[in-house]
């Protein structure tokens, strides 16, 4: 019967487990998640005759969509429906 020495352990096996771990972790970690930037609003009251969509294209810069800006009022004033009343304050985006 022949004798074989027994082997010594090696790191080779720690070493490539750590340098797969860090090669999944890696962009894992440093990928920054992009969010929303906050929306400044502004306080205004509805006067006689206005609308959503006066008060939109009001606030709304030319290059931008007005139902954009008519979804956010409502959005953000939890409005159930459209009819406005005389006096009522909306917040707009600015």
């Amino acid at each position: 019967m022949r004798y074989s020495p027994k082997r010594k352990p090696t790191l080779m096996p720690l070493v490539a487990l750590a340098g797969l771990s860090l090669a999944v972790t890696l962009p894992a970690l440093s990928s920054t998640v992009h969010a929303a930037p906050p929306v400044a609003y502004k306080t205004v009251t509805v006067h006689p005759g206005e609308t959503l969509w006066t008060l939109a294209e009001r606030s709304t810069p030319a290059s931008a969509d007005v139902q954009s800006t008519v979804d956010a009022i409502v959005t953000a004033n939890h409005l159930g429906d459209v009819s406005l009343k005389v006096g009522q304050r909306l917040r707009v985006p600015r």
